[in-house]
């Protein structure tokens, strides 16, 4: 079975407002999906942490979709990979943003949600994520991923 690992920005910290501006999802070694969202957030939803940090480093013109678009190409990409699990460092924010975007028809039969295991420390690694989604999903994909089985 495959393992990708997700990573997502979006609006703002509510979690009962927050929006989905880009997600990515990593196999390591393999292949990458990102997408950023054209139509469903405006700047105006935006906290100034993201107006300053995330939203700068944007490439729509390259990446990005509607949210159909995005929606359709999530489902190939996770089709192709056939059964995965799906990790992420921060779940409670991430995994609901992917279930959203899947759209009603849902994940994909085979794919399931990873943990990461408790022992690892990212506040200890002296790493500043830059908050750009494909760039944190590579980063995770490759401290977790290279790493043996983890809990």
């Amino acid at each position: 079975m495959h393992r990708a690992y997700l990573d997502t920005e979006f609006t703002d910290l509510n979690p009962y407002t927050y929006k989905l501006i880009s997600l990515a999802l990593v196999v390591p070694g393999g292949p990458e999906f990102y997408v950023e969202l054209t139509d469903h957030w405006v700047e105006a939803e935006c906290s100034d942490f993201v107006r300053e940090i995330v939203l700068p480093q944007l490439d729509l013109n390259v990446h990005g979709r509607t949210v159909d678009q995005a929606r359709t190409e999530l489902r190939a990409f996770l089709l192709a990979l056939g059964p995965v699990e799906i990790v992420s460092d921060a779940v409670m924010w991430d995994w609901p943003l992917l279930v959203w975007l899947a759209g009603p028809e849902g994940l994909p039969d085979g794919v399931t949600a990873g943990r990461i295991s408790s022992d690892i420390e990212f506040d200890d690694l002296g790493y500043e994520p830059p908050h750009h989604a494909l760039q944190d999903a590579r980063f995770l994909a490759e401290l977790v991923g290279g790493l043996a089985e983890f809990p």
